[in-house]
């Protein structure tokens, strides 16, 4: 089979297409041949070596197919059955072998390429809004990189919940793509915890949920009202430099936290609790995943490269 190796940390041009050996289902595991497999920062993070992996490895987190073989002790899913993964290393390959206990069913209704789009950063969106700060009718809620693939589920989430939504992005075009996906309010990233006291009249947002991180961090627990709070939730910037946790006093006893998917889907109870609640969500419509393009396996590097550059506007997918 084909899939995308990584041989030592770096640059984009370190993932490699490969041929490998089919692997094989082992006690308690699946083989899922991958329909479309998600591009996310966190496959950025294992390429160039901010997250540990031992290379030679395959990277990638997330991807939606068809079982098509068991090991011994799988009795929930069966060759056939139609399913999503996420958290689970080597899905940038045709195959992919799976814990069972990490497998999530997609319902008949779901299209598996929307399921791929939606599964890793649907279950950060669902548990960021619903877990990490619910999100209360009539709050006022700020999604910075508003128009990604994590920032238009948590507009759209956020929206389905009754606040009002203020998207930040870096252009017209995207600020546009939030508004469509629901956002009240859209502003660019220059002083925008100005914008956010205009819209909320002095009064500052509860929740702010920040992709970007070192360049955004200080301006959006400027933009945080009375204990408010700072959902870190990713650092396509670059990591948070110490703070000084003062500055969460003199805000207005803010809090901040940096909450990952290990703490909130950390067993197939919640896996499949949360994993449900997206699907019903997107087959609902209150989940409308925008695609920005599904590249060949082979194109992985561009994907980085689109992803890094910031030039992406929804979801990347890759095709085994």
């Amino acid at each position: 089979m084909q899939s995308i190796r990584v041989t030592r940390p770096g640059d984009p041009s370190e993932l490699r297409l490969e041929q490998t050996e089919l692997p094989v289902a082992g006690p308690g595991q699946a083989l899922v041949r991958n329909t479309a497999v998600g591009v996310n920062y966190i496959d950025v993070y294992y390429r160039d070596g901010t997250y540990p992996a031992e290379p030679p490895f395959t990277p990638g987190q997330e991807a939606a197919g068809v079982v098509e073989a068991v090991g011994a002790g799988v009795s929930g899913f069966a060759p056939g059955a139609r399913v999503a993964y996420a958290s689970q290393l080597g899905a940038y390959a045709e195959y992919t072998v799976v814990p069972e206990d990490k497998l999530i069913p997609v319902p008949d209704g779901v299209d598996l390429t929307d399921a791929a789009a939606v599964t890793l950063q649907g279950l950060a969106a669902y548990y960021l809004t619903h877990e990490t700060h619910p999100v209360a009718k009539g709050e006022t809620v700020v999604v910075l990189a508003a128009a990604g693939g994590l920032g238009r589920l948590l507009v759209q989430l956020a929206a389905a919940r009754g606040a009002t939504v203020v998207a930040v992005a870096s252009t017209p075009e995207k600020q546009e793509v939030a508004r469509q996906s629901g956002a009240h309010h859209t502003f660019g990233y220059e002083q925008f915890d100005a914008r956010v006291r205009e819209v909320t009249d002095g009064q500052g947002a509860q929740v702010v949920y920040d992709s970007v991180g070192a360049t955004t961090h200080l301006t959006s627990l400027r933009s945080l009202g009375r204990r408010g709070t700072l959902a870190l939730c990713g650092l396509s910037s670059g990591p948070v430099p110490p703070l000084d946790i003062e500055l969460l006093r003199d805000g207005g006893s803010l809090f901040l936290t940096r909450p990952t998917m290990r703490d909130y889907v950390y067993d197939a109870r919640t896996l499949r609790a949360a994993g449900g609640a997206v699907f019903e969500h997107l087959a609902s419509g209150v989940l409308k995943p925008l695609l920005h393009a599904a590249l060949p396996l082979a194109d992985a590097a561009e994907a980085h490269r689109l992803l890094e550059g910031r030039a992406t506007t929804g979801k990347l997918l890759l095709t085994p």
